[in-house]
């Protein structure tokens, strides 16, 4: 076998190499640059992990464009830094919910995600690295921290520039470098997580209700969006559950998603959307990129809001024999999410969290038994089975609960409200505007706080007027370790529970995209079945008059409504 020697390659840092909610997303010209990847890898390793020598990393990611390329720098910058094993998904695939299964069976040090999630893949596109510590979670603030302050007083790195190692090739690879054993394991990507979505679910249940036992089978739609999910969902519903081939569309992964945007919802999703309206199918679904996101359709297109979603799962999780061991601990969801589930938590006297937008805030409640299931209204839902929001087990929740009550998904959700009332939400993005008026948008907003008019002030529009209760800019106190999280996210809350949310994204690689929540409570049965446009009207005018959006940003319309 040969001894690889290693080599100590000098570098400068680059600028804003700073992770996001969900790590670092560039465009992939960015990642390209000489030494770009190699820096923020090296950070990673040297700012993530105590000690990366003697680790084990999990690798892996959703497919887009340059994961293979970066695959290979990551192989070769970890035996640098004596790195006893690596997990890689065959080919360098692995979703993101598979990632973070892998490291908690594997007991690894951490992960690397190759993946920009729900933005656009392609040479001209987006990419996406980040990190996972050793619950499977993303890292935390402190993590980040860390990553980011390495990355700007980076000087070197150290790489293994003549170890090859084939990705296609499931099975172990050995290697010695310097002296020292190195094995890279390639994987298949989807095994682990079908096994693990076993122990979650009752398939024998999920079979039947596919089949049709005792009445007619039961159609549905899985849509993959040409991302990651697409080996996975033919595993699961085709292989295992005796789903027909047609009832999946776009299952092969693609390093572009075939142009189209990876995200889950009623505008990109759209071709979903009209193959439901026609009334063939009872159920519908669609993943983004890397498969931690979900969209949820009944018949003829009914939309299930993701806020909605969290709760109805919430109230069934009966249905599901993982929690009939595990019991249910709290519920949780970030703060700009509808607050559904806050009344089944009441309801069942459990405990609720609201936490700042982004997964890696659920891991501690999780990790501390604290935390059974949570959710955000950017179509991720997921529970403690894995530190990651989970796409594909939101559906077969979806479908466990649609086999128990032998109901359709808009009765189940409708009978829902008719307990709990019904919680109108809506989200309006204007993706890449121009970052500075944006900001200067939101001190706006935060100005308003020191305002001693604003609170009690009120606002009418189309005869329905909102007393201000409250503003401020939202912060989070982690009740495990104490870590703080300031500036989340402008809210203002109005006497009559409603409440305007305004936030940047952290999501986006250039520009910003600004997000505007709008969320009202209606425990009037005579109004439940309306529409939010028409619930929300007049509170969404008002928020464009506070926040003067339209002055900031030059933008009259939305990109994208929810």
């Amino acid at each position: 076998m040969t001894n690889l020697k290693i080599e100590v390659q000098t570098t400068i840092p680059f600028d804003g190499q700073k992770p996001g909610t969900s790590g670092l997303r560039k465009p992939v010209k960015q990642f390209q640059e000489s030494n770009y990847t190699h820096n923020f890898i090296q950070s990673i390793l040297s700012g993530g992990l105590d000690n990366p020598a003697g680790t084990t990393i999990v690798v892996g990611g959703d497919g887009r464009y340059f994961g293979k390329e970066a695959t290979e720098i990551i192989i070769k910058i970890c035996a640098g830094n004596k790195v006893r094993k690596l997990i890689v998904g065959q080919n360098g695939i692995l979703s993101t919910p598979a990632v973070s299964s892998l490291i908690r069976k594997f007991h690894a040090d951490g992960g690397i995600v190759l993946t920009a999630s729900h933005n656009p893949g392609g040479p001209d596109a987006d990419f996406g690295i980040k990190f996972n510590t050793s619950n499977g979670g993303p890292a935390p603030d402190a993590v980040t921290t860390a990553i980011y302050k390495y990355s700007t007083e980076i000087k070197e790195f150290r790489i293994a520039p003549d170890l090859n190692c084939d990705i296609g090739k499931i099975g172990l690879e050995e290697f010695q470098v310097e002296g020292e054993a190195f094995t890279v394991e390639v994987v298949d990507c989807v095994e682990n997580y079908v096994n693990h979505m076993k122990e979650i679910f009752n398939f024998d249940s999920l079979r039947s209700l596919i089949k049709g036992d005792g009445g007619s089978p039961f159609s549905f739609l899985i849509d993959g969006m040409s991302g990651v999910t697409g080996p996975y969902i033919r595993r699961i519903f085709v292989d295992e559950l005796g789903a027909p081939e047609e009832f999946i569309v776009r299952a092969l992964p693609l390093e572009d998603f075939g142009g189209h945007h990876p995200d889950p919802n009623l505008t990109y999703a759209a071709d979903l959307v009209k193959s439901l309206e026609e009334g063939r199918y009872s159920f519908g679904a669609a993943f983004d990129g890397d498969g931690d996101r979900n969209m949820i359709l009944g018949k003829k297109s009914f939309f299930v809001n993701p806020s909605d979603s969290l709760a109805v799962i919430a109230a069934n999780l009966d249905c599901i024999p993982y929690f009939q061991r595990t019991g249910i601990k709290g519920f949780a969801r970030s703060m700009p999410t509808g607050a559904a589930v806050d009344r089944v938590a009441s309801k069942l006297g459990k405990e609720l969290f609201e936490v700042p937008t982004g997964w890696k805030y659920f891991g501690n409640l999780m990790d501390a038994g604290r935390l059974s299931l949570c959710g955000e209204e950017s179509f991720g839902t997921g529970s403690d089975h894995i530190r990651e929001k989970d796409g594909i087990w939101a559906v077969l929740a979806w479908l466990s609960i649609l086999a128990h009550r032998k109901e359709s998904v808009e009765s189940i959700l409708k009978a829902h409200w008719e307990e709990y009332g019904r919680n109108y939400f809506t989200r309006y993005d204007y993706e890449n505007c121009e970052s500075s008026p944006c900001n200067e948008m939101i001190e706006h907003l935060r100005a308003l706080q020191s305002d001693s008019s604003f609170v009690g002030s009120e606002h009418a529009q189309n005869g329905a007027v909102y007393k201000v209760k409250m503003i401020d800019d939202f912060s989070y106190t982690d009740p495990i370790d104490g870590s703080v999280a300031t500036k989340q996210g402008i809210r203002i809350l109005f006497e009559d529970g409603s409440r305007i949310v305004v936030r940047l994204s952290g999501t986006g690689s250039t520009g910003a995209t600004v997000r505007l929540y709008i969320e009202s409570y209606c425990g009037d049965k005579r109004k439940l079945q309306n529409t939010p446009k028409e619930m929300l009207k007049p509170l969404v005018e008002i928020a464009l008059k506070i926040s003067k959006l339209a002055e900031f940003t030059g933008r009259n319309e939305p990109t994208v409504i929810t």
